[in-house]
C-alpha cells in the first residue's frame, strides 16, 4: 500500500509542490482582487468581474489541485479520465462564481461567510471531481474521517477569507483574505490527500482514453497562464485604481482645503479626514487629526447630535480648540459614501465672526454708535423699569435733561468733527460721576439724559452741580470750544407718574434754564409747562414769518452831530405776529439764535437792506447787525458777497455792526472773518462798546472802522459822572485811533449838546428819528427839487 502523505519527499516533485503553491497564492490573490473590484461596481460591470473572478479562483484552484498530482510519483502507471478532469475544472469555475455571487447578495444575512462557505465547497466539489478522475494500476481506498476535515477545512477557510476582505479596509484586506483562500485551498488538498491510500495490483490497467500526464501539463499549463493573465489585468486595474483614487484624493483635499469652512468625515465617532480649516480651529495640523474621537474636539452631546441628527439640520455646538478655548462653531451633517462605507461628513462654520458682528448689531440697537452711552430707546426701556419699581417700593426718580449750549455754533465754527468730540467728552465726563444705579443716554444731537434713583431733590441738584464742574474743568484748553451746558429736572412721582410727562418735565425745565442764562439748572415746576409751550409755538412760527411775509425791515437815521445831517441808516428787524401782533426783537432774536434759525432770517435781512438801499439815489450807507451766529457761518463773507453782486450795492455803502460778545467765542475766526469782509470793501462797526469784554484789544486785533457807544452811558450822562467819564474816554480813544465814533440812544437836547461838545462825530436815536419804514425817511434817500438840500454823501 502506498500512503500519500507518508511519501510527500520521497514521491512528490517539490518544483512542482512550489509551482502549485505560487499558481495557489497566485490564483487566491487574484480572485479577492477582483471580488474587492467587484465591490466598487455596479450593474453588469459587477456581475462581469465576478465571472472573471470565479474563473481566475476555479482555474486556480483547479491548477493547484492537478500541478500537485502531477507532482506526485507514485512508480505505478497513472492517468486521467479526460470527462471528469475537464468536470472538475467546470465545478471549480461554477461553484466558486456561485459563492462570491451569495457574498454580493447584501440583503442576506452573513453574506459574506455564506459565500465562502460555498466557495470551500467547490474546492472540495473540484478536488474529489478530480480524484475520481485520477487512475492508477492499483486500488484507491479512503478515509472518511480525514475526507470529512478536508471538506470542514475547506469551508471554515473559504468563509474566513471572504469575511476578511471584506471586513479589513485597504491592501491588508486582501492580504488577509489572499492567505485565508490560500490556507483554504493547500490545507483541504494535502488533508483530502491524506485520506488516500493505493493499494497497488499489477492486474489493473490504465483504461487506453486516459489522458497522459504530459497532455494534463498542457492544460494545467494553460489554466495557469490564464490565472497569470488575470492577475496581470488585475495589476492593472489596481495600479490604475490606485493612482485614480489618488488624483481624486488630492483633488478631494483640495477642494476640502479651498473650503473656508471645517470639513471633517467621520465613522462612527472616529474622524478619518480633515481639511485644513478644520485643523485651524482646532489647533492641529489637519493630518494629525485622522483616527482621533470628534467627541475630544467636540462635547459628547454635540458629536452625538451631529453624526445621529437630521441631515442638513444646522446645530450650534462649542469646538474644543487648543489655542482659543472654546470656539462656537455651527454644524451641518450629511451621510456620505467614503471608501465604500457609510459615513458622515460634519461642516464646521466657525461663528465667532457672526457672534462679534450680533454683539455690535445688539449693542448699536441700544446705544449711541458715537458716544456709547444708552439710546433713546433704552433709556426709555429702563426708564420704564424703574418707575415700577420706585412705584413698588416705594422710591424716587430724578430724571436730569442736559442741553450742550450753542453746540451748533460749535459745529458751524469748528466743524463736526470737534463737535463729535465734544460730545465723546461730555460723555465721558459725566459717566465718570455717575455710579452704578445711574444711567446717561444720548437722546440725540447734543440732548442727553440722565437716570438718578434719589432719596432727595437735593441729590440731583448736587449732581448737576457736578456735571457743571467737570465740564468747566474740561474747557480749560484755550484753543478748543468752552463746553457749557445747561441742565433741566424733573422728580418722579412729584412732577410726574409716567415716562412720557417725566421726560417731557424735564425738558421744560431744561428750556427754562437756557432762557435764564444758559450754563445753570432748574427743578421743573407746573408753571413752566405754558411757557415752554408758548415758547415752542413762538419759535415754529418764526421759522415761517419770512416766507408768510410777517417780517419787515426798520430804519432808524445816524446823524452828524453838528451839523444834524443823515449820513445813513442802520437796519432794525421788526416781526408782526398775524394773532399776538408786534413781538419785540428782545424776545424772538435770542430764540432766533438758539434754534439756529437766525442764519437764515440774518440772510434775508441782509439782502433785503442791500436791495432798499441800492434804489437810493442818495448813496447813503446802510448798517446791518450780524450776530455771533452768522459771524461764524462757514459761508457768511460768500452771502454778503451775494448779496452786494446781485442788488449792485457798492461795498462801501455796507457796514456790519458787530458786537464784542461775537468776537471772543473763536477769536482767530473772527479776525479771519472780519479781514475777508474789509477785503471786499465793506466798512466794520464795533457795536455797544463798553458792554463787552476786552474792548481795547479788540479795537487793537480787528480792522474796524467805527466805534458805537451804547445806548445805557449816554442815557446817564445828565446824571452821571462815570458815565460822563465813560463816554469821554470813548471818544478820546477814538480821536487818538482815527476811529469816528456814533453814540447810541440819544433821546434829548441835553444829551445831544454834551456830544457836540465833546467833539462826538455822529449820534442815533430817537431825538434824530424813531425807527419806521424806508418811505418815511424818502426825503433823506432821494434827492428832491434843486432848491432843496441834498442829503450828505457818507
Amino acid at each position: 500500500m502506498l500512503k500519500v502523505v507518508g511519501c510527500f519527499v520521497q514521491a512528490h516533485d517539490l518544483w512542482l509542490v512550489g509551482l502549485a503553491a505560487l499558481i495557489c497564492s497566485l490564483a487566491a490573490a487574484t480572485c479577492v482582487a477582483l471580488l474587492q473590484h467587484a465591490d466598487r461596481s455596479a450593474g453588469r460591470w459587477q456581475a462581469v468581474w465576478l465571472c472573471v473572478a470565479a474563473v481566475a479562483g476555479g482555474s486556480g484552484i483547479w491548477a493547484t489541485h492537478f500541478v500537485a498530482m502531477l507532482a506526485f510519483e507514485p512508480s505505478l502507471p497513472t492517468g486521467y479520465d479526460l470527462h471528469l478532469t475537464v468536470l472538475s475544472l467546470v465545478y471549480a469555475i461554477l461553484v466558486t462564481g456561485a459563492g462570491l455571487t451569495v457574498a454580493q447578495v447584501r440583503a442576506l444575512p452573513l453574506s459574506r461567510a455564506l459565500g465562502g462557505a460555498v466557495l470551500g465547497g467547490g474546492i472540495a466539489a473540484m478536488h474529489y471531481t478530480g480524484m475520481a478522475a485520477y487512475e492508477v494500476a492499483g486500488h484507491i481506498r479512503w478515509d472518511p474521517v480525514l475526507v470529512a476535515a478536508s471538506i470542514g477545512l475547506g469551508i471554515v477557510g473559504g468563509g474566513a477569507a471572504l469575511v476578511a476582505a471584506h471586513a479589513v479596509p485597504g491592501g491588508r484586506g486582501r492580504l488577509l483574505g489572499s492567505l485565508l483562500l490560500v490556507a483554504a485551498i493547500c490545507s483541504h488538498h494535502f488533508t483530502a490527500m491524506g485520506a488516500v491510500t493505493i493499494v497497488p495490483d499489477p492486474t489493473l490497467a490504465i483504461s487506453e482514453s486516459a489522458l497522459p500526464a504530459r497532455w494534463l501539463a498542457v492544460a494545467v499549463a494553460m489554466a495557469s497562464l490564464t490565472i497569470l493573465l488575470l492577475a496581470y489585468a488585475v495589476l492593472a486595474l489596481d495600479v490604475r485604481d490606485r493612482r485614480r483614487a489618488g488624483l481624486e484624493g488630492e483633488r478631494l483635499i483640495s477642494l476640502a482645503n479651498a473650503a473656508v469652512e471645517g470639513l471633517v468625515v467621520c465613522r462612527g465617532d472616529m474622524i478619518v479626514s480633515a481639511n485644513e480649516s478644520f485643523g485651524r480651529l482646532v489647533g492641529r495640523n489637519a493630518t494629525d487629526l485622522a483616527g482621533v474621537p470628534l467627541s475630544r474636539v467636540l462635547p459628547e452631546a454635540a458629536a452625538s447630535l451631529a453624526l445621529t441628527g437630521p441631515s442638513d439640520q444646522p446645530l450650534e455646538a462649542e469646538l474644543n480648540g487648543l489655542r482659543d478655548g472654546a470656539i462656537p462653531v455651527e454644524l451641518i451633517t450629511r451621510p456620505v459614501t467614503y471608501g465604500n462605507q457609510p459615513h458622515y461628513a460634519v461642516a464646521v462654520r466657525d461663528l465667532r465672526a457672526r457672534r462679534r458682528a450680533e454683539g455690535q448689531i445688539h449693542f448699536l440697537a441700544h446705544h449711541d454708535a458715537l458716544t456709547g452711552l444708552a439710546n433713546r430707546t433704552s433709556f426709555a426701556t429702563r426708564l420704564d423699569q424703574e418707575i415700577k419699581r420706585a412705584e413698588v417700593t416705594g422710591g424716587r426718580l430724578a430724571v436730569l435733561c442736559l442741553d450742550l449750549d450753542r453746540f451748533k455754533e460749535i459745529n458751524d465754527v469748528f466743524g463736526h468733527a470737534a463737535g463729535d468730540t465734544l460730545l465723546m467728552t461730555v460723555a465721558r465726563s459725566v459717566t465718570a460721576l455717575l455710579g452704578t444705579s445711574e444711567l446717561m443716554a444720548r437722546l440725540g444731537g447734543d440732548e442727553f439724559a440722565i437716570l438718578m434713583p434719589c432719596d432727595h431733590a437735593a441729590a440731583a441738584g448736587r449732581l448737576a452741580e457736578q456735571i457743571h464742574e467737570a465740564l468747566r474743568q474740561d474747557s480749560g484748553d484755550a484753543s478748543g470750544p468752552v463746553i457749557a451746558t445747561s441742565v433741566g429736572i424733573a422728580l418722579y412721582p412729584d412732577d410726574a407718574q409716567d415716562r412720557t410727562l417725566l421726560l417731557s418735565s424735564a425738558d421744560t425745565a431744561l428750556y427754562r434754564a437756557k432762557a435764564e442764562g444758559r450754563g445753570t439748572y432748574r427743578f421743573f415746576e407746573a408753571r413752566m409747562g405754558a411757557q415752554v409751550r408758548d415758547r415752542r409755538r413762538l419759535e415754529h412760527d418764526m421759522r415761517h414769518a419770512v416766507a408768510r411775509g410777517e417780517m419787515h425791515l426798520a430804519f432808524q437815521p445816524q446823524t452828524e452831530v453838528r451839523t444834524g445831517d443823515v449820513t445813513g441808516f442802520e437796519v432794525l428787524l421788526r416781526w408782526r405776529h398775524p394773532e399776538r401782533g408786534p413781538i419785540s426783537p428782545a424776545l424772538f432774536i435770542p430764540i432766533a439764535e438758539e434754534s439756529g434759525a437766525i442764519v437764515q432770517i440774518g440772510e434775508w435781512v441782509l439782502r433785503e437792506a442791500c436791495r432798499e438801499a441800492a434804489r437810493w439815489s442818495v448813496p447813503l450807507s446802510v448798517a446791518v447787525n450780524v450776530s455771533a451766529v452768522q459771524l461764524h457761518a462757514p459761508h457768511f463773507v460768500q452771502t454778503v458777497h451775494e448779496a452786494l453782486f446781485q442788488t449792485g450795492l457798492r461795498p462801501a455803502r455796507l457796514e456790519i455792526e458787530i458786537t464784542e460778545t461775537a468776537l471772543i467765542r473763536d477769536p482767530s475766526r473772527a479776525q479771519a472773518t472780519l479781514r475777508q469782509l474789509k477785503a471786499l470793501g465793506v466798512r466794520l462797526a464795533m457795536d455797544d462798546f463798553g458792554t463787552g469784554y476786552s474792548s481795547l484789544s479788540n479795537l487793537r486785533t480787528y480792522p474796524f472802522d467805527k466805534i458805537k457807544i451804547d445806548g445805557s452811558f449816554i442815557r446817564a450822562v445828565d446824571a452821571n459822572e462815570q458815565a460822563k467819564a465813560i463816554v469821554r474816554s470813548v471818544l478820546g480813544l477814538g480821536r487818538g485811533l482815527g476811529l469816528p465814533v456814533l453814540a447810541e440812544g440819544v433821546e434829548t437836547a441835553a444829551e445831544l449838546r454834551f456830544l457836540a461838545d465833546e467833539n462826538c462825530q455822529a449820534a442815533q436815536g430817537y431825538l434824530m428819528g424813531k425807527p419806521g419804514p424806508i418811505e418815511d425817511f424818502r426825503k433823506y434817500t432821494h434827492r428832491m427839487t434843486a432848491e432843496t438840500s441834498s442829503a450828505k454823501v457818507a
